[in-house]
């Protein structure tokens, strides 16, 4: 296992990350898995067997029924194990239950720590933007809780470009605490991470960690062309996510994934989280196996590293389109690259040179 600093901080965390969502019982969350604390403890000792020395969760998971798992596998180790959450998500109905105000992020926090049984988080993670909470008021909030202990570092997740950019320039001008790392969906199939929300966070010097790297069973090996989507993936299910724009594109992504797969005698999920390990900008990747076989298999992508041509293969296969202004500048601007964006801009400039 690689261990890594998280973004601008001296905080040591696993490459792989083991994840919770599909930890809990309630009836809204049961696509994901629905693991109860015996299968949950299987696959933590597994994890931590490999290194692994993070575990990401939510208050929404599960709508805290994830949190309490967490707390109950993880008593007595306060240490050597790392523990994220996260806060923003409605959690209910009243106007309050959901956001980033400084009224819902404190309490929310004091409800997660009593679930998960300690003192503080070591990782608090915005789920999503708040379009109505000044953000100085979320940074401020934020801020509070690290310095009174509760929260140790602070990141952002699925947020856009933008959005990283002034959360980060807000955090400097008022002198709060900045996060320091952001969790995003990305896949062979969901590239879009690359137009802006990449490039804005390593320019911001934000690690980044890669949620439903399989795309909730869609690149695990299971569907396939001319099949049935199976019901035992989330894209089987009414909570179909991560949305798939162009399913017909989607399976010829899978039949490149599956044809290195087969060439180098391993699973297709081993191919893509290899794959993802090797992308610029990437730090680490949230697993979410349900089964120990599937994160037996998916730990083995550690000793997997693609060569030049399967990964050109699969580029290939994957590039996002040479939308503007990526196209103008992969065209006319190439004579000073920006390093955030050089690796992406190389792509769309291959797709402009070929249509030439």
């Amino acid at each position: 296992m690689r261990y890594q600093p998280l973004g601008r901080s001296g905080l040591l965390v696993s490459e792989f990350v083991l994840g919770t969502l599909n930890m809990g019982s309630h009836p809204m969350f049961k696509p994901a898995g629905g693991l109860g604390v015996a299968a949950a403890r299987k696959l933590f000792d597994i994890a931590f067997d490999h290194g692994v020395n993070m575990i990401d969760t939510a208050n929404m998971y599960s709508f805290g029924e994830a949190e309490e798992i967490v707390g109950e596998l993880l008593a007595g180790r306060t240490d050597d194990i790392l523990v994220t959450s996260k806060v923003r998500m409605p959690l209910g109905d009243a106007p309050n239950q959901g956001g980033a105000s400084r009224a819902h992020i404190v309490r929310e926090v004091e409800k997660s720590l009593r679930r998960l049984r300690r003192t503080h988080l070591d990782l608090l993670y915005l789920h999503q933007w708040d379009g109505i909470t000044p953000i100085e008021e979320t940074l401020s909030a934020l801020d509070a809780l690290v310095t009174s202990g509760k929260v140790r570092y602070t990141g952002v997740s699925n947020f856009s470009g933008w959005q990283i950019t002034k959360t980060m320039y807000e955090a400097r001008l008022h002198g709060l605490v900045a996060p320091v790392v952001q969790q995003v969906n990305y896949t062979p199939e969901n590239r879009q991470t690359e137009y802006d929300i990449l490039p804005a966070a390593r320019d911001a010097g934000l690690a980044t960690y890669v949620w439903s790297p399989l795309g909730e069973g869609l690149l695990g090996g299971k569907v396939r062309r001319g099949q049935a989507v199976p019901p035992t993936t989330r894209q089987g299910t009414e909570w179909a996510e991560p949305h798939v724009v162009d399913m017909e594109r989607a399976y010829d992504i899978i039949e490149v994934l599956a044809g290195v797969a087969d060439g180098r005698g391993v699973s297709m999920a081993r191919v893509v989280l290899a794959w993802l390990r090797q992308r610029p900008g990437v730090t680490g990747i949230v697993l979410g196996a349900r089964t120990e076989e599937q994160l037996r298999d998916d730990l083995a992508a550690l000793e997997l590293t693609l060569t030049e041509d399967e990964i050109a293969a699969v580029d290939t296969a994957t590039q996002p389109p040479a939308i503007y202004p990526y196209w103008h500048r992969a065209m006319l601007a190439t004579d000073r690259p920006d390093p955030v964006e050089q690796p992406y801009l190389d792509g769309y400039q291959r797709m402009v040179n070929a249509n030439a």
